[in-house]
C-alpha cells in the first residue's frame, strides 16, 4: 500500500471544553492566579473616595538613604506604585511619603494618610 492510497481518517466525536465564569481553568499551574483587572480611570471611578482604614501601615523604616513601610504585608519605599483590590475592581496607589508615625498615600488627586498601627 502506499502512502497515497490511504483513506482520510473522519471524526466521529469532536471534544469540546468550557470554563464557567467562576472556575479555576485547570490548565493553570497549580496555586496560579491571573493578575486582576486594573480599575478604568474613568469618571465612574474618579468620585470613589478610598479610606484610609483600607490600609495597614505595620512598620515605618526611617533610614538617611531611604524610607521605607511595611503596608498591607508589603515593604514599600517612596515612590513605588502597588494595587489595592477593592471588591472586584484593583486601584492604582502611589507611596508619595514615609514619615514618622504615619504614611501619605495618593490615588489620582486624593491624597491619603494612614497612621502606623500600634498594638
Amino acid at each position: 500500500m502506499l502512502a497515497d492510497e490511504t483513506a482520510p481518517i473522519e471524526l466521529k466525536h469532536k471534544s469540546s471544553f468550557n470554563v464557567e465564569v467562576n472556575e479555576r481553568n485547570p490548565f493553570w499551574p497549580i496555586g496560579w492566579k491571573p493578575a486582576p483587572k486594573i480599575a478604568k480611570t474613568g469618571a465612574e471611578n474618579a468620585g470613589r473616595a478610598i479610606p484610609s482604614s483600607s490600609f495597614v501601615v505595620s512598620s515605618i523604616t526611617l533610614d538617611p538613604k531611604a524610607h521605607y513601610a511595611i503596608i498591607n504585608g508589603r515593604t514599600m519605599g517612596e515612590g513605588q506604585q502597588f494595587g489595592l483590590q477593592l471588591g472586584t475592581q484593583v486601584y492604582q496607589i502611589t507611596v508619595k511619603a514615609i514619615n514618622d508615625g504615619h504614611v501619605v498615600l495618593l490615588r489620582q488627586d486624593q491624597e491619603i494618610i494612614v497612621p502606623l498601627r500600634r498594638k
